[in-house]
């Protein structure tokens, strides 16, 4: 192939038509840092490649290659062979002018690239496909349109003008071309078949990304819903609903109709576009910024036909709009939400329920008809292609830890799944967290006793005028869970249970349900952020009276800081890069420290009101400190103490942390990370470690008392409740639950504990199941006498006598 060449009537009309291109166009990129989420090497030469031929999505690239100093796709690439051109288009452009030799042209240009790189070993040329999108809208049933991709150069022109700012390109993983031409010899057969699969692979690739982007085919509401009326499991529900309620079958049949009308979403893309334009300017006054981890494993899902759930923790209603954005703007269809009826007040139902929310009541219970409608709806939903999203806690936490799963949803996701639906489904756990959640303070009320108030458009517009800068906001996603090898992992028969009409409710439905439930809830705390409040805060309500110096504060960050990188609790845990003062300067500008300043420097501190809100910062992270604050406490109350029995003693407290705080390790997995710990506190100077002997560094005493202290609040509830089991093993497990509550509930007052989970009754209730499971309770209430003794052997040395003796008073 000769040297490339541009001819001057190429470079006129790419003059041409980059001035209207910047005039018109503000195109987003997907990720929003291709450089750095995607490794692309700006020292390496680039290789362009376009689903089609078009100058005007050219230009929109070259745009965005100069915003990321990358490499002009108008320059060229220098090799061995000549110069070669610096971008390609897959197929041809649209028009009655584009040539049908576009794809051989491509073929021949991606055969010169692979010959350059076997006559030069030297030379690496990223292959890195981009595609650019002019509106995102998805087609409508019943209705022709003209897909962008045959749009002619006028049409696609005018679309340019109008469509100028709704307009995204999508960066891809780079391939090597150097990779790529070590698997052929310098055989011209081998080549072109090469690369006639590299531009067949491509044309796939640009294909599936846009459905990804687009979405299934929006149907005409109304006709769905008579549809889903007909269907044979509804039709039987509605007869029974009219024999069970002595009521005529077209009364039972429009009952059924006005539960569908309630539920169904009615999304729009003219609603998402508003709301995207709305929520970009809100999240710009509200916070300093969105950061968004691992969202490229499930844009691969997504390219690969997977039904994706999203399944995140639920800490604000700006959930439900935040993880939306995030996924619209990271390239994806925002998913249809299971959203509870109280949202469902005017006029913020109708708006939710066009940007895809369907409503939920909060009960099913004794209404089969509601249920099956439900589930009827839940399953075209899937059936049809839309991606779903539901908290599987069911409701926000009050706490800031998560709550124990409500598995309704996820069993009729099983259940949907059983009724032979081809396409694989893949559940995505998503953190989602905050510098500062708007409803922290009516959470605190309501933790006191306070009732719920109902949600309404007074109430949301009075929250929306006091809102400030809410610092950064992070949406975590998790390690997806395909739920076809999830079920052929744990149940292999599970194809056998498969029924079309969706009625299947195999034995093994609820157990298998409720574990992967837990797998959802451990997954959400392995991708958790941890940020600059939630590291404060924690810091701060481990000291005596929720006060430190500045020096001493910035010091523990730093010490949570190494270990946290040093010691990661999962991969896909966020740690900040900031240096600890950054951190400190970060949290203390959003104005919830109390700083005074004497001759000897700053002092940081919590109001006590403030000292209980910002427990639910400190909650969101709580598994990740709980355990090196449990050893810590062990270290320094024994003093002096060898590595194996500071490892069972973790070992014999950890079941129930883990039910608690939905900790991932098994004990394998626990023994190593416990192991590692140990050698981060010898780094730290923190303790002096030989295998036989642990002691601690009395000059970092101080350090290792303010770690141990974390976990402080956690084992004053199991001494609670083992001390009650230990005077009387036959207490059943309500009245365990109740008078441990009873007894946290006095001591919180007693000694001034002001964490509101820490007389929680959810927080007891699963202690008490946990109890239950590991043998301290059997099905007659009657309890382990040995396993209680040794337990609370272990329990004691670790609570303060003044609390001791306050538990044992009380009782």
């Amino acid at each position: 192939m000769s040297t490339w060449t541009m001819s001057w009537w190429t470079k006129a009309c790419f003059s041409i038509i980059r001035i209207p291109v910047k005039f018109f166009v503000q195109s987003k990129s997907i990720p929003t840092d291709p450089i750095q989420e995607l490794n692309i090497d700006k020292q390496k030469p680039i290789l362009y490649v376009l689903p089609y031929n078009s100058k005007i999505d050219l230009m929109v690239v070259r745009s965005l290659c100069e915003k990321y100093q990358l490499p002009d796709p108008l320059q060229g690439v220098k090799t061995d062979n000549g110069l070669l051109p610096a971008f390609l288009y897959i197929d041809k452009g649209p028009g009655m002018f584009a040539s049908n030799q576009q794809k051989k042209k491509s073929i021949e240009i991606i055969g010169e690239y692979i010959k350059a790189h076997k006559h030069d070993s030297e030379l690496d040329v990223q292959m890195l496909p981009v595609s650019v999108m002019f509106s995102r809208a998805p087609d409508k049933e019943g209705k022709k349109k003209l897909s962008l991709q045959v749009l002619g150069g006028t049409r696609k022109f005018i679309k340019m003008i109008f469509s100028g700012r709704d307009c995204y390109t999508r960066f891809s993983n780079t391939v090597s071309f150097k990779n790529l031409a070590a698997q052929v010899n310098e055989n011209d057969e081998q080549i072109t078949t090469l690369a006639l699969k590299l531009s067949r692979v491509a044309r796939i690739h640009f294909s599936k990304q846009r459905t990804a982007s687009v979405g299934p085919t929006l149907p005409v509401r109304q006709q769905m819903l008579r549809k889903l009326l007909n269907n044979p499991a509804l039709t039987d529900a509605i007869q029974e609903e009219a024999k069970s309620k002595n009521i005529s079958l077209e009364k039972a049949r429009k009952n059924a109709l006005s539960m569908l009308n309630e539920i169904a979403a009615n999304f729009t893309y003219r609603a998402l576009k508003m709301t995207d334009f709305v929520l970009t300017w809100a999240w710009s006054r509200l916070y300093q910024g969105l950061k968004v981890t691992n969202a490229d494993p499930i844009r691969e899902l997504a390219q690969n036909g997977h039904e994706i759930v999203y399944a995140p923790c639920h800490r604000s209603h700006m959930d439900y709009l935040l993880l939306s954005y995030v996924l619209y703007r990271q390239g994806l269809v925002p998913p249809h939400i299971a959203a509870g009826i109280n949202l469902n007040f005017w006029p913020a139902g109708p708006i939710f329920r066009r940007l895809g929310a369907f409503f939920i009541r909060r009960s099913f219970k004794g209404n089969k008809l509601y249920t099956a409608v439900f589930r009827e709806y839940l399953a075209e939903l899937f059936m049809r292609g839309y991606s779903v999203e539901y908290f599987i806690e069911g409701g926000r936490s009050r706490t800031g830890r998560l709550l124990d799963p409500k598995t309704g949803m996820l069993m009729m996701t099983i259940q949907t799944l059983l009724r032979g639906d081809p396409r694989p489904i893949s559940i995505v756990p998503v953190y989602i967290g905050y510098e500062h959640v708007l409803e922290v303070a009516t959470y605190a009320n309501e933790l006191r006793g306070a009732t719920k108030k109902k949600e309404s458009l007074w109430q949301t517009i009075k929250a929306f005028f006091k809102l400030k800068k809410l610092g950064y906001g992070y949406v975590n996603f998790g390690q997806p869970i395909p739920l076809n090898q999830f079920l052929n992992h744990h149940i292999p028969e599970w194809r056998e249970a498969i029924d079309p009409t969706g009625a299947a409710r195999p034995n093994w439905l609820t157990p298998t349900t409720n574990l992967l439930a837990k797998n959802i809830m451990e997954s959400i705390n392995s991708s958790a952020a941890v940020n600059a409040m939630n590291l404060c805060c924690s810091i701060l309500l481990a000291s005596q009276q929720s006060a430190l110096t500045k020096k001493r504060l910035i010091e523990h960050i730093n010490h949570a800081l190494v270990m946290l990188k040093n010691v990661p609790y999962s991969e896909l845990i966020t740690v900040p890069n900031n240096s600890a003062e950054e951190l400190f300067e970060h949290a203390k500008a959003m104005g919830k420290f109390v700083i005074t300043e004497d001759d000897a420097g700053e002092i940081v501190s919590l109001s006590p009101e403030q000292a209980i809100l910002m427990t639910y910062y400190r909650n969101n992270i709580q598994h990740l400190i709980i355990i090196p604050a449990i050893m810590a406490r062990i270290m320094v109350k024994h003093n002096r103490i060898s590595a194996d029995e500071l490892i069972a003693q973790v070992l014999r407290l950890y079941p129930l942390i883990k039910s608690e705080l939905f900790i991932r390790y098994d004990e394998e997995q626990l023994l190593t990370y416990v192991n590692k710990l140990i050698h981060s506190f010898a780094e730290l100077n923190l303790i002096n470690y030989t295998p036989e002997r642990i002691t601690l560094n009395y000059l970092k005493i101080a350090s290792m008392q303010l770690l141990a202290s974390g976990s402080k609040d956690t084992l004053q509830r199991y001494a609670i409740a083992f001390s009650l089991l230990q005077k009387d093993p036959a207490m059943s497990r309500a009245s365990l639950e109740k008078e441990s509550r009873l007894i946290a509930e006095r001591l919180s007052v007693l000694h001034g504990i002001n964490a509101p989970e820490f007389f929680d009754k959810g927080v007891f209730s699963t202690l008490v199941s946990t109890l239950r499971e590991q043998g301290y309770l059997d099905d007659k209430d009657e309890g382990s006498l040995d396993k209680i003794k040794l337990m609370n052997e272990t329990l004691k040395p670790l609570i303060t006598s003044r609390v001791l003796q306050t538990i044992e008073e009380i009782y």
